[in-house]
């Protein structure tokens, strides 16, 4: 039974080793365990708050981020608008300009054809004179071919000048 119980010289050392043990561990080796448990701890709740300020400007970017995209949806909007309505008026504009073009190209040819007609009609009535003259000559130089010919025309025209004369008095 000596292993199991212990005699009382032996417990008598064992209290008064643990004892200068705990002494010298309460002297020098709690205070530098407390206090880096201490440290750890102030490095933990700094990091705790380190990591809640964090959180709170990630929520505030986040919200900043959701506000960004919207404005830029509404400017988005705004800009397909305007575009629309950009496109809308040049199309207008180019159809007005279209249609002025095309009354401007109408009128010209009016004008062109108008100015052709009235050449045409100018040199079609050169033509008739000339011809005009032409038979008139070639009748008179038959009618004039003889005396008698050229006397029965005289008192025609002398008789014509006369009625004229008559009409006009």
């Amino acid at each position: 039974m000596d292993l199991v119980t212990p005699d009382s010289g032996l417990l008598f050392w064992m209290v008064v080793i643990f004892g200068l043990l705990f002494f010298i561990l309460a002297k020098f080796g709690f205070p530098i365990i407390t206090k880096a448990v201490e440290k750890r701890d102030e490095a933990i709740a700094k990091s705790l708050r380190e990591a809640k300020e964090v959180e709170v400007r990630m929520s505030e970017m986040v919200k900043e981020h959701e506000r960004m995209i919207e404005e830029t949806r509404k400017e988005q909007a705004l800009i397909m608008k305007e575009a629309t309505q950009e496109r809308t008026a040049m199309i207008s504009r180019a159809k007005e300009e279209a249609r002025e073009e095309a009354g401007r190209i109408l009128s010209d040819a009016r004008e062109q054809i108008a100015a052709e007609k009235e050449s045409a009609m100018r040199d079609i009535r050169r033509e008739v004179a000339l011809l005009s003259v032409s038979v008139a000559e070639k009748i008179l130089r038959k009618e004039l071919s003889d005396e008698e010919g050229e006397s029965a025309f005289l008192s025609r025209m002398v008789d014509e000048t006369m009625q004229i004369d008559n009409n006009i008095s």
